[in-house]
Order: C-alpha cells, then sequence, then structure tokens
C-alpha cells in the first residue's frame, strides 16, 4: 500500500461490530443501559449522525433478542454465524454486505458497540482527516495503540475480506502502522468487558453529574 488513496472517498458506509458474547461480563455489552440508552442504540444514533452514510449493524450472540432492541431504527443488520471464531469474522460479514448492497461506497467506517463515549464529531474528524491527507487508513489513537473507530479506504477492502482470526481491523492498522494517520479519542480506552468495567462508567457518570 502506498498510503495514499487514489481519491477522496465521496461515499461512506458505517460497520457496527456488535457480534460479540460478552463472555466476561456475563450479560449481552450491547444491551446495557448508559445514561437511559443501551450502548448498541447510543453506538448507531452516532452512526446515523453521518448525512448519507448506510449503517450495517453485525450481530452474532444472543442475535434475537439484540435485534428486538434496534428494531426500530434506520439500519441493516447481519448475522455473523461464524461470530465465536472472532471479529474478523464480523469485518468480513459487515462489510461484504455492504458492498453488495452500496458497490458505490468508497470507505469504510468502523465502530464497536462498547465505547460508551463515542461522540460524533469524532467520526466526522476521521472523514475530515481523510479528506485532508488522502490516507487511505484514519484510526483512533488511544492508550498509545491506534484502533476502531477506523476509516478504511476502498482499496484495502480486498484485504479485509480476507482477514481472519481474533484481532479484526487491528491486524491492517499494525501491518501499514506507518501509512496511517491517527487522530486523538480521549476516551477511547474506556470499554465495557467486565463488570468491573461497568462500576468505573457508572461512577464516572454520577461525577461528572457532580461536578456540573
Amino acid at each position: 500500500m502506498n498510503g495514499k488513496s487514489p481519491s477522496h472517498p465521496s461515499a461512506i458506509g458505517i460497520v457496527i461490530l456488535a457480534a460479540g458474547g460478552s463472555s466476561r461480563l456475563g450479560q449481552p455489552k450491547q444491551l446495557l443501559v448508559y445514561q437511559g440508552c443501551s450502548l448498541l442504540r447510543r453506538t448507531i444514533r452516532t452512526a446515523l449522525s453521518v448525512p448519507h452514510a448506510p449503517v450495517f449493524v453485525v450481530l452474532g450472540a444472543e442475535a434475537d433478542s439484540i435485534r428486538e432492541e434496534i428494531k426500530d431504527m434506520e439500519i441493516a443488520v447481519v448475522e455473523n454465524l461464524e461470530w465465536q471464531t472472532g471479529m474478523a469474522s464480523s469485518i468480513r460479514a459487515g462489510l461484504g454486505a455492504l458492498i453488495v448492497t452500496h458497490p458505490q461506497i468508497d470507505a469504510v467506517i468502523f465502530l464497536l458497540c462498547d465505547q460508551p463515549l463515542l461522540r460524533p464529531e469524532l467520526l466526522q474528524v476521521l472523514i475530515q482527516k481523510q479528506n485532508r491527507t488522502g490516507s487511505a487508513i484514519v484510526a483512533s489513537e488511544y492508550g498509545e495503540v491506534l484502533g476502531v473507530p477506523a476509516l478504511f479506504c476502498r482499496q484495502l477492502f480486498p484485504e479485509l475480506l480476507a482477514i481472519e482470526g481474533e484481532f479484526g481491523a487491528r491486524q491492517l492498522i499494525q501491518r501499514y502502522r506507518t501509512d496511517v494517520i491517527g487522530i486523538p479519542f480521549v476516551d477511547g480506552d474506556i470499554d465495557i468487558d467486565t463488570p468491573g468495567d461497568c462500576t468505573r462508567l457508572a461512577e464516572r457518570a454520577v461525577h461528572q453529574t457532580n461536578i456540573r
């Protein structure tokens, strides 16, 4: 990869990876409520803030109950029957469905549903940074790592559709590390994997309320 997309993406799709089994949490993290809204609905609302961007949500574990939670939202749902093999299978399922139904897509943004402090502004910055730099990958930077939310241009679709394993898009980010443009996501390392994470998130919300 030469690090530059041949043209600025004019059509962007969003794929939300929400197929995991939440084994360490003991309940579907997609349905956890934060500030009156489930984590998955919050993520979808953020994704829908990007104008004209089709939003695809990849489900796997507990797909029926989670689908019920989001049935009123203007999204497409893709069920990944291979979700237990790792996040790469969800990337293949989501991106594959996106480009079949929207073949004009020039870039994709991947999101997770367990970053509750994601804001629409970050997605706009991803897009604006790609427009200014022409980089084929623009990723979020937090906790001294580069990760999702991340934007990948069309030239990388074949490689995204070929990845395998547990770690998903981070494989490509590491492969092309010297070409990746990073943008700061201050709260990106706040995610929900364990009951302790839930407790810390709730305490943070209370603290923010008290200092207002």
